[in-house]
């Protein structure tokens, strides 16, 4: 599935994602990760930091469903795919590497990287925009996560 130019604004304006994983026994796991990006048309890398449980979950099951929303608008995307750990030794790891040095100039080391192809996406919403189309707006949300958040 080729990522839209949408969803690709919603990467690039999210703080963090959210990973859900499911091992072999189908327990979940979810966890959030601050150092992702989009890699090409149809697949987001993720540095493994500190997620032994969510590399351990991939390599036994690699469906997932990685979520990510802008906080003040409140508008985001949930992407369900199949995802890969790549390990340092892994003949594509320095290609996946170089964006994630960019986002972090080498302060983070990361153990591997989640190598994830988006098979599908759905809109995230705040229940607002829904509830109340006519009366809610962008700059709607915004001012209402601020209030919410303490923001000035």
């Amino acid at each position: 599935m080729t990522l839209n130019k949408d969803i690709k604004r919603y990467i690039d304006q999210s703080v963090l994602c959210w990973l859900a994983t499911s091992s072999s026994e189908n327990i979940p796991n979810v966890s959030p990760k601050e150092i992702f990006t989009l890699y090409d048309d149809d697949t987001i890398i993720i540095a493994n930091v500190a997620s032994p449980q969510t590399a351990k979950n991939i390599k036994e099951n690699p469906n997932i469903c990685l979520s990510f929303i802008d906080v003040l608008v409140q508008k985001g995307y949930q992407l369900k795919g199949k995802a890969r750990v790549v390990s340092k030794n892994d003949a594509e790891f320095t290609a996946l590497e170089t964006p994630i040095l960019k986002i972090t100039d080498g302060k983070f080391p990361f153990a591997s990287i989640f190598k994830i192809t988006v098979e599908s996406a759905k809109p995230i919403l705040a229940p607002r925009y829904l509830l109340y189309p006519e009366e809610t707006t962008e700059a709607s949300q915004i001012e209402s996560a601020k209030r919410s958040y303490g923001l000035k």
